[in-house]
């Protein structure tokens, strides 16, 4: 798996952040922030939102995708919102999904899994880009 991760974050250019704050004292904007300095683009989806660390803010991923090449769909919400999500990547044919540290849901990992969809679950997006050197 690490190796694949890795790869996965060496080659991505556009992250899709679910539950991504305007509220930089959450880590949804810290982890954002970092990525971007790392020269990620950064898609905020967040129905509240109009616009975060200078992107314009989507209400779905399914908004986001009709203007957005996605790469990875980065979540911070609970893990009860994850199956929907899975079901919005899946239909949107999104190659990679990352739970980040405490968003576990087996049961639609699996499901992305078993649909070609490359899952990281329960690991943070920016340790794992500092842990591999990037």
């Amino acid at each position: 798996m690490a190796n694949r991760i890795l790869e996965l974050l060496r080659k991505a250019r556009t992250i899709a952040v679910v539950g991504l704050t305007d509220d930089s004292s959450k880590p949804s904007y810290g982890v954002s922030l970092y990525l971007q300095s790392k020269g990620y683009r950064v898609v905020p989806i967040n129905p509240r939102l109009s616009e975060v660390l200078g992107e314009r803010a989507y209400p779905s991923l399914n908004e986001a995708a009709k203007n957005e090449k996605i790469d990875i769909v980065d979540v911070f919400r609970r893990p009860d919102a994850v199956p929907e999500i899975v079901d919005e990547v899946l239909a949107l044919g999104i190659p990679a999904l990352w739970l980040q540290e405490t968003v576990v849901h087996e049961e639609a990992a699996q499901k992305a899994r078993a649909a070609g969809v490359l899952v990281v679950m329960d690991k943070c997006i920016l340790k794992e880009h500092r842990r591999y050197g990037l």
